[in-house]
């Protein structure tokens, strides 16, 4: 199926398996002609280590919500860049935004519409990725950058 893919354009292959599976991955990943990415369920450290060492990923991705925080996130991005890899920040753009400019092995930060959708609503300073690119901190506004806007919030508030 990846060299249908390629042929078509396709460079980037999520998941083809379930990223628990790390050898099937490896050997994906060996022959197939796209580039393969997975590791957004990873938790731990470790998980993205194992992943890592299998050789079964061209590019790590990591989410910052579920991987332990922005800490976490870093060290994972320092692991994939100690192996070559570059790493990818898995959905809510705004939290990782900041900590994924500071590594230089970023390959991109998702841009789910659903995710930015929800922040616009609740959230003033949320940044807009005109011409492919984004400047975290740009304004001065301290932390991730956002203000919660309590009047567009309101109706979603629970007692």
């Amino acid at each position: 199926m990846s060299g249908a893919l390629a042929d078509e354009g396709v460079t980037w292959f999520e998941e083809p398996v379930s990223s628990d599976h790390l050898i099937t991955l490896a050997a994906i990943r060996d022959q197939a002609p796209l580039e393969v990415a997975a590791g957004e369920y990873g938790y731990t450290l470790p998980y993205f280590e194992h992943m890592l060492a299998a050789g079964a990923v061209d590019c790590l991705q990591a989410d910052v919500t579920r991987c332990g925080g922005i800490t976490v996130w870093l060290r994972a991005a320092a692991l994939a860049q100690a192996r070559g890899v570059d790493i990818s920040g898995h959905c809510a753009p705004h939290a990782h935004a900041h900590a994924a400019a500071a590594v230089p092995n970023l390959r991109h930060l998702e841009w789910f519409h659903d995710h930015v959708r929800i922040e616009r609503i609740l959230f003033d300073g949320v940044l807009a990725p005109d011409g492919g690119i984004i400047t975290p901190g740009a304004d001065g506004t301290p932390g991730l950058g956002l203000t919660l806007n309590t009047a567009r919030a309101q109706p979603y508030r629970v007692a």
